[in-house]
């Protein structure tokens, strides 16, 4: 099921039949709204309750330049929206909604027009990692603006499934980077991934607990109860403080675990999607967790 939906994810006729099948399918649960004002109505509901947020307006893989440039006003709208409502969140971005796959210096200029307004509003920006073809060019570019900006301002996510992980983060520790850990959302070769999901959970870990023990910021991005209190126990016994990690959930994914870690004192934060270009990033919550399906599943039949 996982292999059938990720390939449904990056299918564009089957994009525009599950667009118009929106609220049918559910996926106000994973997406609040098309607009910034619906994000933001949830982040102040989301603050009271002691978490913070990070918004990511959806879409990638944009076809042209013209398409790329209204991403980048997009985002610099966005981080307006968000200072502006005085809430605690930041932003998340994907290269390839600014132009990665057309031009990578177009894409990099994007890039910095948005970094430029964030360290202006003292906002925080994180590259989410998108799929291993451009993994390699990602990592290229945020070395390039990580040494400009700095980790204040901008952050990376990184990927437990591949390989080459451990390496890329022994290479950027030298800019101290604020790191968002994930497993990993697309279908990769056993060439580059592991194919088992044991392995990926045990790298997780070790990553975490390397990226902790050199003093470095981790966000620790994960639906699964048992590494997190792995990490908590790690935690503990290196002492670790709170302020030095978070723990990040998508959202619409175990609310109340997060609730909950929020309550016992953690730092805590919701991954908030909001946009019409919501397809991909559906289908992918869809195929990570096969609750989900059968969530969408049952809610028909409740209505």
């Amino acid at each position: 099921m996982r292999k059938t939906l990720l390939g449904m994810s990056k299918n564009q006729t089957m994009a525009r039949v599950v667009k118009r099948l929106g609220p049918f399918l559910g996926t106000r649960r994973f997406v609040p709204g098309e607009r910034i004002e619906d994000a933001i109505y949830r982040i102040k509901e989301l603050n009271a309750q002691g978490i913070m947020a990070t918004v990511d307006h959806l879409g990638e893989f944009v076809t042209s330049h013209a398409e790329a440039e209204a991403a980048t006003e997009q985002a610099l709208l966005t981080l307006k929206a968000l200072h502006a409502s005085g809430t605690e969140s930041y932003l998340s971005v994907k290269l390839t909604q600014l132009g990665l796959d057309l031009d990578e210096r177009f894409c990099e200029q994007n890039m910095r027009r948005i970094l430029d307004e964030a360290r202006k509003l003292g906002r925080f920006v994180r590259i989410d990692i998108e799929d291993y073809a451009r993994n390699e060019k990602t990592l290229s570019l945020f070395e390039r603006l990580i040494q400009d900006y700095g980790h204040e301002t901008i952050g990376l996510a990184l990927q437990s499934y591949l390989y080459k992980t451990e390496g890329d983060l022994k290479r950027l520790s030298v800019f101290r980077p604020n790191i968002r850990f994930v497993k990993g959302a697309y279908q990769e070769s056993k060439d580059v991934a592991f194919p088992d999901k044991k392995d990926v959970d045990q790298n997780y870990i070790r990553l975490v607990e390397q990226h902790l023990l050199s003093g470095h910021y981790a966000a620790i991005a994960t639906h699964d109860l048992a590494i997190i209190e792995t990490l908590k126990r790690f935690i503990d016994q290196h002492g670790i403080p709170r302020t030095q990690f978070e723990f990040q959930m998508l959202y619409g994914i175990r609310s109340q675990s997060l609730l909950e870690l929020a309550r016992q004192g953690y730092r805590a934060r919701v991954y908030i999607p909001y946009g019409e270009d919501w397809y991909g990033y559906y289908m992918r919550r869809l195929a990570e967790r096969p609750e989900n399906v059968m969530f969408i599943v049952k809610s028909w039949f409740k209505r």
